[in-house]
């Protein structure tokens, strides 16, 4: 499996990942995250690596973005809105996740860190 990166391109982070990527050589397959979000499937699986890094659900989400504000994702969350609803939200909503939003074969993450993605991609 290639690296896939979900990515905003008027995202300024996403620039920068991006960036970091072809500098590091790194052969991925960018995806925009709006148009095309990630699958339930590809959601599950972040998602169990965030809760190995004692992370929750809301980690996934944009916090900042105008859509979480909008739809009250926060009070929804506070009201028990279940990490099945809120995987079904987000994989019909790009907008909703945090970005970028980076998977390779083994393990992903989500943000961009670059010591974390030098682990992460052992450059």
């Amino acid at each position: 499996m290639p690296v896939i990166i979900y990515e905003y391109q008027k995202c300024s982070t996403c620039k920068k990942a991006l960036k970091y990527l072809d500098q590091k050589k790194v052969k991925y397959e960018k995806r925009p995250i709006v148009d095309r979000p990630p699958s339930l499937a590809e959601l599950k699986r972040m998602l169990g690596i965030l809760k190995a890094e004692g992370k929750t659900i809301k980690n996934l989400f944009n916090t900042s973005g105008e859509q979480y504000r909008y739809l009250k994702i926060s009070d929804r969350l506070k009201a028990g809105m279940t990490e099945n609803e809120s995987l079904k939200l987000l994989s019909e909503n790009g907008k909703l996740i945090k970005r970028p939003f980076i998977l390779t074969q083994n393990t992903g993450a989500i943000g961009f860190d670059e010591k974390t993605w030098n682990s992460l991609l052992k450059k």
